[in-house]
């Protein structure tokens, strides 16, 4: 079996480009990319539990609505500042990904939130896809920098 690392640092500047795309100014949000990069059924753990969610409509309506809120409280650029992926076995990996996102409040005044995401992806041919993912406490971390 191949080795995907390569293959799965690839997918992440390009989840990462989908991201900034959609934050820009005029944006161009990519739905169909963003439920391309998730398995038909996916995991998120955070703080505030454990859910799961089906890749279908309802998440085809939410992509859109997320990224408007994230523009709505200033965020600018979703940016990697580093990647590390791990080989589980030959279909399975773990990528634990450093994001460094940027925000400029209504004042202007400009801000950095530092957090990491650590992302389970499966690899069927050449598609890697996400189907659990690690958070910690989002909503707090904008909170306490004055956002959301």
């Amino acid at each position: 079996m191949p080795d995907h690392r390569p293959l799965i640092r690839r997918f992440f500047t390009a989840y990462a480009k989908r991201m900034n795309d959609a934050l820009k100014e005029d944006p161009a949000i990519d739905t169909a990319g963003v439920l391309r990069s998730f398995a038909d059924y996916f995991v998120e753990a955070s703080p505030a539990g454990v859910i799961g969610g089906k890749n279908g409509l309802r998440f085809r309506l939410m992509v859109p609505r997320g990224f408007r809120y994230y523009k709505r409280i200033g965020a600018t650029a979703m940016l990697i500042s580093s990647l590390t992926v791990t080989r589980l076995d030959p279909l399975h990996y773990l990528a634990r990904v450093a994001w460094d996102s940027r925000y400029q409040t209504k004042q202007g005044r400009k801000m950095r939130i530092r957090f990491t995401n650590i992302y389970l992806l499966q690899v069927k041919g050449k598609q890697p896809k996400i189907f659990a993912y690690i958070t910690g406490d989002e909503k707090k971390a904008l909170r306490d920098h004055g956002l959301g």
